[in-house]
């Protein structure tokens, strides 16, 4: 066997067949076989050396020659003083006490190796047949070196053979089927979204949000390589005979004294098959400033190309031009329908217990349905299987804690984190007599537990409650809350197919309470509860199709508003209106088929099925005339589980990648997506008292197609991103309003909306650099979205007719997001952010008629407020990495609106001396400082 291409004594050499991957050493271990016949005696003084530096003193002195791979000794100190011996007995006094392993052939090379020794002979049984399906050389000691600062013994290794499958199965041809879990050594947790490659095979795949992978693979002998963000490169040496499981065990990727580099999917740009698919991991989420000082998902997702907002203060989503009821919100499968805390300025998901967040812009995986727009998959974190811990944070608003630990160990664990604000000592403190009488505050919770059975079944389940309670002033009280709940069975067939069981609640509800005067006490309360059920298969046909295919079933129950007095003294009339009932069903099927190296192709078709449902009176109106009073011509009553209307049809979903070179591809996608539920909302953004509407026989669903095509190229060893994505989109049936449309409390809301047509297109430019001490994206969005209101009557039209830009209609919009690591202590980061103006409506005159006073308003959204700035700055400052510490703990401190730009959030009038005069209204006008204080135990 040749030794590695030669270098210079200052650099040891690197064996080309040991470098199997990644070996963090938890200790030495002597053990020397053959020893070299020479005997030249050698002397050092090493005091909490390098290992390195003990190598080159060795080669420097002697004619032996050391072989491993650099990152299993980085962190290895030593600790010996050599008189006159011999090279064997250095390396036995350096390598006495467990983990690290070294052999000498016949021509004094020195082979150095973690966790288990390499044999320069074959076994004597090394043909032999066996029947386990996984077996595996025995571990070395677990007893670390004391006195060396190096980590404990890995339970794995890279350099053992995991024989896999039966042995008396293998004929040297054919393929199997491996599958298993990626899963952390430290926590047990799982690694969702790990890639698993066997290269010499050029087969790949990643894990799922499970941690789980299958490979099919020529029988035989293959390297896995695992990667992912935040660990380290993972090699398993595997011996595949037939199809059979193998669990694979990762170390986070924390490295004393040098630069992180972020390595995993680094050509996931290029090579995936999914486009307008952004991914976020805790990590990138912590680094983006935000108004008071707390990690937040909706703010990061807000700066990446594509995605919007009304403005300041708003959690809504406009996603490629489409409304913020347009996107299906899941956490952990559960569907969340109001993700904001206090009118936007906190989104409602606590950062401690998140594991990562994937946001579908286009080309939506056919096992999703129910949006327009996008799909924001939120999945939080699996507890520590292995040792208790904690984590937490204290802000000027908010603080948050955490706990986690195993119920069993290895087998279950929990994970509860809970989070509450106490701003009320700020309202407090305010001049303004109306601020000083306001209140707000809010909490929320989260817990997690995760259950692996056996090897074959495992269950999770998942908790959230989050509520909101604020009072403007001294009058009116709003309140909200969120309840989900969800419980998955995962079932393991085989290394090819597994299936998970998915059933999930979700419930919404707000009050809106009015006290100060008895005789109009009242209170305003909507609640909307969503129960469903969904069974998805995942079937690894071969190396060249991944099949996926399931069915969901799900159950609306809205109780969509009662006004009812409050208190003795209240004269107002209670009004409730009736509840509303619908069943959506769906079965899916999509294939993913690798047709050469060059290209892949994705095909799926979704088909959903809505009924609204029984009871309830619905009214008949003429044909061809307006909705009103006027145009009733029969009322029809429904009895409980009757349908009122059915609809339903095929959603396609299609999409294609072609590898240009290593380096570039393109992709283009289509997809078709139906919604059969509304959001009514009177405000420009999502606000508490939103009222979600089903379709019915009046209000029919709302039906999306967008095309895509993308270029994307990768710079500098897959460390610098480029991508380009255009697209254009179509949405039929989506509600508008009346002018004066009454939305709250309508009995017959089909009078005041109308179905309305729009259109929306835009090109997204995107670069990223991933690595090094200076990282971030830059990214530039042109866009517009266009809506058109043209029905039969002129009550029916807005604007004549004619499109005319939807609320959310920003052309332009520029973001920077930019971290520096000045060292392993010290962070910075900035954002910075532009967008055009939103539309409005403006008054233009004022005009007396019927002996009153008018207002005339200009086309609607014919203007728009100022432009958008803003530019955030933060600095992190971590404390000692001691790796024995009681708390590891790091202050944020920084800067919102760092220039203090007043940017408008909406423009409003008032008639002053007879004349109209506008304001413009802004939600943070001034530099906001913040400091954070995170801990973790």
């Amino acid at each position: 066997m040749m030794p590695a291409q030669a270098t210079t004594a200052s650099r040891p050499r690197v064996a080309p067949w040991l470098l199997a991957g990644p070996a963090l050493l938890l200790g030495l271990s002597a053990q020397a076989q053959q020893a070299a016949p020479d005997s030249t005696q050698v002397s050092g003084n090493f005091v909490n050396a390098p290992f390195e530096t003990l190598v080159r003193a060795l080669e420097t002195q002697t004619s032996y020659r050391f072989y491993f791979e650099p990152s299993s000794v980085d962190s290895v100190c030593v600790n010996l003083r050599a008189e006159r011996q011999t090279v064997p007995v250095v390396l036995k006094n350096a390598f006495r006490r467990g983990g690290l392993y070294y052999v000498i052939d016949a021509g004094n090379r020195v082979y150095i190796t973690a966790g288990k020794p390499i044999e320069l002979t074959l076994p004597d049984r090394y043909f032999a047949a066996a029947d386990s399906s996984a077996r595996v050389a025995q571990q070395a000691a677990d007893d670390p070196l004391e006195g060396l600062n190096v980590p404990k013994t890995r339970r794995q290794s890279a350099t053992r053979l995991y024989e896999v499958g039966r042995a008396g199965a293998a004929k040297g041809e054919g393929k199997a089927t491996i599958g298993g879990y990626v899963r952390d050594v430290n926590t047990g947790a799982p690694v969702a979204g790990a890639t698993v490659a066997a290269e010499a095979a050029g087969v790949g795949t990643a894990t799922d949000q499970y941690g789980y992978f299958s490979l099919t693979l020529p029988v035989g002998r293959h390297s896995l390589l695992v990667r992912s963000i935040g660990i380290k490169n993972t090699r398993r040496q595997v011996a595949l005979y037939s199809d059979g499981k193998l669990d694979i065990q990762v170390e986070e990727d924390i490295t004393p004294l040098r630069e992180v580099v972020i390595e995993a999917e680094k050509d996931k740009n290029v090579s995936g098959m999914q486009m307008g698919l952004e991914k976020l991991d805790i990590k990138t989420i912590r680094q983006v400033p935000t108004a008071f000082g707390e990690a937040d998902l909706l703010r990061v997702v807000l700066t990446l190309p594509g995605v919007k907002s009304v403005g300041e203060g708003s959690t809504g989503l406009n996603v490629r031009g489409g409304a913020s009821d347009q996107n299906l919100i899941l956490l952990n499968d559960a569907t969340v329908y109001n993700p904001s805390h206090l009118f936007g300025f906190f989104s409602a998901f606590n950062p401690d217990v998140l594991q990562g967040v994937e946001l579908y812009k286009s080309a939506v995986p056919a096992k999703f349905g129910g949006r327009l727009s996008s799909v924001l998959d939120i999945t939080t974190r699996d507890g520590n299987k292995k040792k208790f811990g904690a984590s937490g944070g204290i802000g000027p608003l908010t603080s948050r804690l955490t706990v986690e630990g195993p119920i069993l160990k290895d087998k279950a664990s929990f994970i509860v984190g809970g989070r509450s604000s106490y701003s009320d000592w700020i309202l407090h403190r305010l001049p303004d007599r109306g601020f000083r009488e306001s209140s707000a505050s809010f909490y929320d919770l989260n817990a997690h537990l995760s259950y692996d059975i056996n090897e074959k079944n495992a269950v999770y389940a998942t908790g959230y409650l989050s509520r909101d309670k604020f009072r403007l002033g001294a009058d009116t009280t709003y309140q909200y809350l969120n309840q989900n709940a969800s419980l998955k069975w995962k079932h393991v067939f085989g290394p090819k197919l597994y299936a998970v069981l998915t059933g999930a609640v979700s419930h919404y509800e707000y009050q809106v309470s009015s006290e100060r005067n008895p005789v109009s006490a009242s209170r305003l309360a909507y609640s909307l509860n969503q129960t469903n059920a969904q069974l998805d298969f995942s079937y690894f046909l071969n190396p060249k199709h991944t099949i996926e295919y399931g069915l969901s079933t799900l159950r609306y129950n809205i109780a969509p508003g009662s006004l009812k007095p409050l208190g003795d003294k209240s004269l107002v009339q209670p009004d409730i209106l009736s509840r509303e009932q619908a069943q959506e069903s769906a079965a899916y099927l999509s294939d993913r088929i690798d047709v050469n190296q060059h290209l892949s192709v994705s095909v799926g078709l979704r088909y959903s099925l809505y009924n609204a449902l029984g009871a309830g009176d619905v009214r008949r109106y003429a044909a061809g005339g307006p909705r009103n009073e006027g145009t009733v011509t029969d009322t029809v009553r429904y009895k409980a589980g009757q349908d009122i209307a059915t609809y339903g049809g095929p959603e396609y979903r299609v999409s294609a990648r072609y590898a240009l070179s290593v380096a570039s591809s393109v992709k283009a996608s289509y997809n078709r997506t139906r919604q059969y539920i509304h959001m009514l909302s009177n405000t420009a953004s999502m606000s508490p008292t939103d009222v979600w509407k089903l379709s019915d026989y009046h209000i029919r669903p709302q039906v999306g197609d967008q095309v895509a095509l993308g270029f994307y190229h990768n710079f500098k060893n897959n460390t610098i991103e480029a991508s380009v994505e255009t697209y254009y989109k179509k949405m039929h049936d989506f509600v508008d309003y009346k002018s004066g449309a009454t939305l709250i409390l309508n009995h017959h809301i089909e009078t005041d909306v109308v179905n309305a047509e729009g259109k929306a297109y835009g090109v997204e430019v995107m670069l990223r650099k991933t690595t090094g001490k200076l990282n971030g994206w830059v990214s530039y969005t042109y866009s517009r979205s266009l809506v058109q209101v043209n029905g039969g009557t002129p009550s029916e039209r807005v604007n004549g007719g004619k499109f005319y830009p939807s609320n959310f209609d920003k052309p332009h919009d520029v973001t920077l997001i930019g971290n520096y690591r000045v060292n392993r202590r010290f962070s910075t980061s900035l954002n910075v952010t532009y967008s055009t103006g939103r539309p409005i409506t403006l008054p233009l005159a004022k005009y007396y008629v019927g002996n009153a006073y008018r207002v005339l308003y200009s086309d609607r959204n014919a203007y728009r407020v100022p432009d958008y700035f803003r530019a955030d700055l933060a600095l992190n400052i971590e404390g000692n990495h001691k790796i024995k510490k009681l708390a590891h703990g790091f202050w944020t401190v920084g800067v919102y609106n760092l220039t203090g730009r007043k940017n408008p959030y909406s423009i409003y009038f008032k008639t002053e001396n007879g004349q109209i005069r506008g304001y413009k209204l802004s939600i943070f006008g001034q530099p906001i400082p913040t400091v954070t204080y995170n801990f973790k135990l």
